[in-house]
């Protein structure tokens, strides 16, 4: 075996190394297909159709930006480009599924061999985190309006997350792929969802030809906000598509309406945690305190804790113990 062999062998060896895997969740089983009437891409999930959020999010982009590019290097180029870029994401996403679920593959086409080392890079630095794997190129769906596939679910640095792994021509600016963003959102929420977990964090994992490689990380309140810019493209996509009598029976604003009414709830929540703690500076914390619907909160949520801090603390901050009437 000569040296470029021996090299051959052991990266291939590379890509079927094992991950630990899990059972923790049992994935349901949806099917791709495309709709007939309007060439989209749809998931059916026992029966339900629901569009993609590619489809979603492809259907709510502002396309100047593509418009602008098209118009610079020509039709023909930027479609060649697409197609090339197309090919090679998805041989680097066979690459990686399979060293994911452990087996042998490899592809010598000239497309494969451009997209192995760029599997690699990402098994080497972005797939080294992953402590356990529990489930590679997993359907998920929101039951009534939307669907979709990632690439991976796992537990990375002790966190639940979802992983997308991406190409890309060139290294990327995070002002330039909000739609990853929304993306990867869209499928943490339908994950819990359906799944009644609690992702806790997303990751996107980029690499290029020359095998440059990023990753891009959301999670806590930032998570939440693309979850939130996610349901409002889904939204604006149901007024594009459908007609009033067509709406999904899923009313997706009263969905929207619900997470703002959470959020802010759990914006309150957070903040108590920080006033409670003593993590804000007392002027900042009474100025929260002026905020009556924080002050309401804060009472009801901590009115045992309140009396066992320090009566210096609470005349810093502003804060009045109840009254045994308001008791």
């Amino acid at each position: 075996m000569n040296e470029k062999d021996l090299k051959e062998y052991e990266d291939n060896i590379k890509l079927v190394s094992s991950l630990k895997k899990s059972n923790k969740y049992n994935y349901l089983e949806g099917k791709q297909i495309t709709d007939e009437e309007s060439g989209s891409r749809v998931y059916d999930f026992n029966g339900s159709r629901l569009p993609s959020v590619t489809t979603v999010l492809s259907a709510t982009k502002n396309q100047q930006f593509l418009k602008d590019w098209k118009a610079r290097v020509g039709e023909a180029e930027a479609e060649r480009i697409k197609n090339l870029s197309s090919k090679r994401g998805t041989a680097m996403h066979k690459f990686l599924e399979s060293h994911i679920q452990g087996v042998g593959y490899d592809d010598l086409t000239p497309i494969g061999c451009e997209a192995k080392p760029m599997a690699q890079k990402i098994i080497e630095v972005g797939l080294t985190p992953v402590e356990e794997v529990y489930g590679s190129e997993v359907m998920l769906h929101y039951p009534g309006l939307y669907a979709g596939s990632t690439d991976l679910v796992c537990n990375h640095n002790g966190l639940e997350t979802i992983v997308d792994f991406k190409q890309s021509n060139s290294p990327k600016k995070k002002e330039w792929i909000e739609d990853y963003y929304a993306q990867i959102a869209a499928y943490a929420m339908a994950h819990d969802a359906y799944y009644g977990s609690t992702i806790e964090q997303g990751v996107i994992m980029v690499c290029t030809p020359d095998l440059y490689y990023q990753e891009f990380k959301v999670s806590g309140a930032e998570l939440r906000s693309w979850k939130h810019k996610f349901l409002k493209r889904l939204d604006h996509y149901h007024e594009l598509i459908f007609d009033e009598k067509e709406r999904t029976k899923v009313d997706q604003k009263i969905l929207l309406e619900e997470f703002e009414e959470d959020k802010q709830q759990k914006e309150l929540e957070v903040l108590a945690v920080q006033v409670r703690n003593g993590e804000i500076p007392p002027d900042e914390v009474f100025e929260h305190f002026r905020n009556e619907e924080f002050l309401r909160f804060f009472k009801n949520k901590y009115r045992k804790e309140i009396h066992g801090m320090s009566p210096d603390y609470l005349r810093k901050i502003g804060y009045k113990k109840p009254t045994k009437k308001e008791r």
